[in-house]
């Protein structure tokens, strides 16, 4: 392929932009931020999952404690209608007294029992109650967290984009006059290689930074300044000036 030297040349420029594009793109996807929000926003979501677990074992105990208390209280109000009973002299009856005497000791003994299972599930449900508090407090921690993440992304993200809208500007006007021959070879190459073309410079490829070695010389100093030569090793476009050492 032919192509006029200050066309080779201009291709230069182009490179230095795509591969000023290429650093902000992939300072873009590498921001530090980025995988702090993906690693909060994996543990977010399986907080929301035990958030949700524990809220139905402080549900559970709720009701469970809401039942025992209603236990208590009718086997107390059930003491109490006897006691009352007693002390009003309305029990008269000999055999009807001691009966109602035995079953005031059995119904203390219910209300021991029913107290204690209350009190376990009263402690059972203020763990449960504090392990809900303490998922809540960490899911609160991490959506704060979060928003500050996220605020500095974009913030940052913004700024970036902002770059790559004036670098691909820059390279719009960058490729102007380039032949469109030159410009395609330029184009796949750089889809391949990531950059296209590449200065040769003190005899070495400026793209996979390969010295060349005294025959592969000869043959790019004796090609024709307008021929485009290309790297033995990396296949670029290799641009001449007079800092190739030729």
């Amino acid at each position: 392929m032919k192509a006029d030297p200050t066309h080779q040349v201009q291709l230069l420029d182009v490179a230095e932009l795509d591969r000023r594009v290429a650093q902000l793109r992939h300072q873009r996807s590498s921001l530090p931020e980025l995988a702090e929000i993906a690693a909060l926003t994996s543990e977010r979501t399986a907080l929301t999952d035990q958030v949700r677990d524990a809220r139905i074992v402080v549900d559970d105990l709720t009701v469970e404690q809401v039942k025992a208390d209603r236990e208590v209280e009718q086997v107390k109000t059930r003491r109490e209608r006897d006691r009352n009973r007693m002390d009003t002299g309305q029990i008269t009856n000999p055999k009807d007294l001691e009966r109602m005497q035995h079953e005031l000791v059995s119904l203390e003994r219910r209300i021991s029992t029913l107290e204690d299972a209350e009190l376990e599930v009263m402690e059972k449900l203020e763990e449960a109650q504090q392990v809900l508090d303490g998922l809540g407090i960490r899911a609160d921690d991490i959506d704060a967290r979060l928003a500050e993440l996220v605020a500095a992304r974009d913030e940052k993200q913004a700024g970036i984009d902002a770059s790559l809208a004036e670098v691909t500007a820059a390279r719009g006007s960058a490729v102007d006059g380039i032949p469109d021959a030159l410009l395609a070879l330029y184009e796949r190459l750089r889809e391949q290689k990531g950059i296209g073309a590449a200065l040769l410079r003190a005899r070495q490829c400026g793209g996979c930074n390969m010295t060349l070695d005294a025959s592969e010389l000869s043959r790019i100093r004796s090609a024709p300044v307008d021929e485009v030569v290309r790297c033995e090793e990396c296949q670029r476009i290799l641009v001449r000036t007079d800092e190739s050492g030729l």
